[in-house]
């Protein structure tokens, strides 16, 4: 648990999460400060958050930018990070530092970035596309969605050879099911998909800036395209609650409508590719599956451990003096949630480095925890299993087409995600 400095700190045992003997070092002092976000951790993280893990709890950290965070490295500490009230999503709270991307006020009053009462109040208006009820009559859909690219992807793979399955299948299946949602035509997620992507990591100086400025006007033009001629879907119901009851801002409803189209495709994308890529480095699990495909919820679940694409939290600011883990963190300083680090914490998971579809504790954090739970988490996972399912009965030898070594990634600490996912296949099976 984090404590405001001016109480006293004391440490208990959490008896449902029992320590395995491993003793924490001293904190780190204030001057000790890592530089992990180099060309080797954007390959491969995950033996750097090892390092990380062994040098403390809680680290002060360089990012690319320059500026310096928090980082909480175990998995004990994230998970009470995120429920601790002396922790800040909202960027007024920021005294320097990091803050995240550097949005207008129209994509910036999103659930991630809105403490509890509004946070809310504006969830309250968009649970309704999210039961679970709703989300199983969606599964007709996707899965006719994703029969739809695996034709594709197989068309693409008789004439060339091989595929990207990012631009094939794992991209656009995704965009189909937000698009229903919100009533956004496909061709248009393609390019929303696209500038997220420069977004998170631009190929050249403005690249951010450019897409953001993007985002926003798409996103301007859509809600004014829909106020003229509202129909039933999500978006129309949001705009409806803006422009005749009054229960959110207009800043607010953009927000809302980036904040459903970006995490409604850009993780269930790269868990997709990333999920895909995984079983084929495990060939053992990827014939259990075949064989028992009522174990992919199971697998599903270890995915989002193993092999999520988000690398952290979103950023919180102390509104207070805290200490987390014996680490006293100034008020308004950025503290980064290492969700990837906690999921591999060998303290709170046997053979962390494992992958296993038959890991009893499916516990994680991937999809957030307490109050920032992630709206959408029933979407996802089925989303995911359909379409790795699909993959699974309709390319019985799928493999990758290059030697993994030239798999390249993107360049960015905050998404550990694929550019390209090249594939191919001896046959493909015929589609029904």
């Amino acid at each position: 648990m984090n404590r405001p400095t001016t109480e006293p700190t004391q440490r208990t045992a959490d008896p449902e999460r029992p320590r395995r003997g491993r003793q924490d070092p001293a904190p780190a002092p204030a001057a000790d400060v890592h530089r992990p976000f180099d060309a080797g951790f954007f390959r491969d993280p995950y033996p750097v958050y090892a390092r990380l893990r062994t040098s403390g709890p809680v680290l002060k950290v360089v990012l690319p930018d320059g500026s310096h965070a928090w980082l909480v490295t175990r998995e004990e500490h994230v998970r009470a990070a995120f429920t601790d009230p002396l922790l800040s999503v909202n960027k007024a709270r920021s005294r320097n530092g990091y803050q995240g991307f550097s949005l207008p006020p129209a994509l910036d009053a999103n659930l991630l970035n809105i403490d509890p009462d509004d946070h809310l109040r504006l969830r309250r208006l968009v649970s309704r596309g999210f039961t679970p009820r709703h989300v199983e009559r969606l599964r007709d859909r996707v899965v006719t969605a994703a029969a739809h690219y695996a034709d594709r992807l197989a068309e693409r793979l008789a004439e060339h050879g091989t595929a990207d399955l990012l631009a094939e299948f794992a991209n656009p299946l995704p965009l189909v099911v937000i698009g229903q949602l919100l009533d956004v035509p496909e061709a248009d997620g393609r390019a929303f998909s696209r500038w997220v992507a420069a977004m998170h990591a631009p190929a050249h100086p403005g690249d951010t800036a450019d897409a953001i400025d993007r985002i926003h006007r798409y996103l301007l033009d859509l809600i004014r395209t829909r106020r003229a001629a509202p129909g039933d879907d999500l978006l129309s119901s949001l705009i409806a609650a803006r422009d005749a009851d009054d229960r959110l801002s207009e800043d607010e409803l953009v927000s809302l409508a980036f904040l459903l189209l970006m995490a409604g495709t850009e993780n269930v994308q790269h868990l997709i590719s990333g999920g895909l890529l995984t079983l084929l480095r495990h060939p053992e699990h990827l014939a259990t599956l075949r064989s028992r495909p009522e174990l992919m919820p199971d697998a599903v679940e270890e995915l989002l451990r193993y092999a999520h694409p988000n690398q952290m939290a979103i950023r919180r600011f102390p509104t207070a003096a805290v200490e987390i883990a014996g680490v006293r963190i100034p008020a308004g300083d950025t503290v980064l949630l290492g969700l990837a680090s906690a999921h591999r914490d060998p303290d709170r998971y046997p053979e962390p480095e494992v992958f296993d579809i038959h890991r009893a504790d499916t516990s994680h954090l991937a999809l957030g925890h307490g109050l920032h739970y992630c709206l959408g988490a029933s979407l996802a996972r089925m989303e995911i299993g359909v379409a790795l399912g699909t993959l699974l009965e309709r390319f019985p030898d799928l493999r990758l087409a290059v030697p993994e070594r030239e798999l390249e990634w993107r360049q960015s600490f905050r998404s550990h995600a694929l550019r390209q996912l090249p594939v191919a296949v001896s046959a493909p099976a015929p589609a029904g």
